[in-house]
């Protein structure tokens, strides 16, 4: 992996305060004893990392909180400087070790109706709840807590931690991270992205593209619309096509019934234009994406698309020449399909103690990893997707209990070498 350079390099010195200093989580009706996991949990939530917002205060608080136990780590900052990856190792890094990767950044809490602080970590019954508590900070919180443990062991096989940033937005911060990653003269072994599988091993999610259809047309006073050109007709005519491919791929394409939703869908999130009700609009912009199946070529469904526009426009010139709809492909990232008998599968079976597999609708940088740098990998971490994205999410003490305990028996594995 790399020893990290001068300038990034902390070392094993005590860790200082940094950002906001969380009360530990709270429950009146009774005393038990707080966890490590739970207590670093409680200091990540504190941050409130939203991906509009830096996630830089939380990365350095993460490498003083190592670097207290003796570990070194790597920030990779932004270009901008606000936001930074993190790269830990724990043992030897000149031969292949098993990665545990998770981002920092949480989604928004605006406009949801939270009955507990959403950037504070409190509980009742037995789950802990905060932004970010199941998507993923309890992942990350479990794999501090290996880490601070696998550093007073001798290992054999190296330990590593990958915490990155902008992973809400489309996987945007880890690439930074993949590149450090591939420049490395060895690479891990195994990569298990903690995402929330209730701690069920996941194999697979499907991949992403996300474009944005600008559509040009013809300004005129409403009461001549037809001299004009409507650009929102323009984009309801782009769904209607987006709308036809989903039809035709749910009628036809390929199926996995290992998803929730066992075929590759299209979606319209989000539709943009006009300036008044008495002009006719001359642009409209329309949000929409791909997230296909493994078996499934995402750029060949968009070029379907591309082409049913390029239809539309040639129509619509015959009216108004500046007719236009333009694409730009605002990310992408690619499926996860490990195979069901992979080694990896195997190895963090074991760890788990199961032997189901799940595939999971959400996108992850397991993709990434995979297709990137050729690393096996595979999802499990504490905690339901159900929980995430909304408001009062939580994590249950018995997920990140089951995950402590997977996590314990992997320094296990490595201090055997694996």
């Amino acid at each position: 992996m790399g020893r990290p350079g001068a300038g990034d390099r902390l070392a094993g010195r005590a860790a200082r305060p940094v950002g906001p200093r969380p009360r530990p989580p709270s429950d009146r009706r009774r005393r038990r004893q707080v966890t490590e996991t739970e207590t670093l949990l409680a200091r990540l939530i504190a941050f409130p990392t939203v991906s509009r917002d830096p996630n830089r205060q939380l990365i350095d608080w993460v490498a003083e909180t190592l670097a207290a136990a003796g570990i070194e780590s790597r920030i990779i900052p932004s270009p901008c400087g606000h936001k930074a990856n993190l790269l830990a190792t724990i043992g030897p890094g000149d031969r292949p070790g098993v990665m545990l990767s998770g981002h920092t950044d949480v989604v928004p809490v605006d406009g949801q109706d939270w009955t507990r602080p959403p950037f504070e970590l409190t509980e009742g019954d037995g789950l802990l709840y905060g932004r970010g508590t199941a998507d993923m900070k309890g992942f990350v919180a479990c794999a501090m807590a290996a880490a601070r443990a696998a550093a007073g062991r001798r290992l054999a096989a190296p330990l590593h931690l990958a915490f990155s940033y902008d992973e809400e937005l489309g996987c945007l911060g880890v690439h930074s991270l993949i590149d450090m990653l591939d420049a490395a003269e060895v690479r891990p072994t195994f990569c298990i992205v903690g995402e929330p599988t209730s701690m069920t091993v996941a194999t697979g999610h499907k991949g992403k593209v996300a474009i944005r259809a600008t559509c040009r047309g013809r300004e005129a006073h409403s009461a001549l619309a037809p001299t004009g050109l409507n650009a929102i007709h323009l984009a309801c005519d782009l769904v209607a096509a987006i709308r036809a491919e989903q039809a035709r791929i749910e009628a036809t394409g390929t199926r996995d019934g290992d998803y929730d939703i066992a075929y590759t869908t299209l979606h319209a999130g989000r539709i943009e234009g006009g300036v008044a009700l008495n002009i006719v609009p001359n642009r409209a912009v329309l949000d929409w994406e791909v997230r296909n199946l493994a078996e499934d070529d995402a750029a060949e469904i968009v070029d379907r698309i591309r082409a049913a526009a390029d239809a539309l426009v040639a129509g619509a010139r015959r009216h108004a020449p500046e007719a236009a709809i333009e694409f730009e492909e605002l990310f992408a990232y690619p499926g996860l399909g490990t195979g069901r008998e992979a080694e990896v599968v195997r190895f963090v079976q074991g760890l788990t103690g199961g032997n189901a597999t799940i595939k999971v609708a959400f996108g992850t940088e397991g993709g990434l990893f995979s297709a990137r740098l050729g690393v096996p990998t595979v999802i499990c971490g504490p905690g339901s997707m159900t929980q995430g994205h909304k408001p009062n999410e939580f994590v249950s003490r018995d997920q990140l209990g089951r995950c402590d305990a997977m996590l314990a028996r992997l320094v296990e594995r490595l201090e055997a070498g694996l």
